[in-house]
């Protein structure tokens, strides 16, 4: 099971996976204090959580770690939403209530994504146009 991150913890991700190249301490603590205070340690005590966590790889450069991400974003957000509809008695109804909260942008995506991740048909499951008569030519 996925466990959501905690709020520092993804506002460090969202800058490691929207950088995409290994990050220092040092670089993310300058972009956090853009929004707040926010002291070394506390980010470095974060990054090693991270680490620890299997979200992040760290290799030593000098003196310092530089991070970067084991996943993408969108590997872990799909992690969430895979272990949200497992906790489901109805997984039918809740995707039917899913789909109801979507906006007609993110049904769009939705109807993208099957194109791309649809199982290409087997040559017996061709059809020629005709119900039930497969192509046998």
């Amino acid at each position: 099971m996925v466990r959501q991150l905690g709020e520092l913890e993804n506002d460090i991700m969202t800058r490691v996976w929207r950088w995409n190249h290994p990050v220092t301490v040092r670089e993310v603590l300058q972009d956090l204090r853009s929004e707040r205070e926010i002291a070394y340690t506390t980010v470095m005590t974060v990054l090693d959580k991270l680490f620890r966590k299997g979200w992040l790889r760290r290799e030593q450069v000098g003196r310092a770690y530089v991070y970067e991400p084991v996943s993408s974003r969108e590997a872990y957000t799909a992690a969430l939403m895979n272990d949200a509809w497992a906790t489901s008695d109805n997984p039918a109804a809740a995707l039917v209530h899913f789909f109801g909260l979507m906006s007609p942008e993110q049904r769009e995506a939705l109807r993208d994504a099957l194109r791309v991740t649809a199982p290409a048909p087997a040559e017996s499951e061709v059809h020629t146009g005709e119900t039930g008569s497969t192509s046998a030519r």
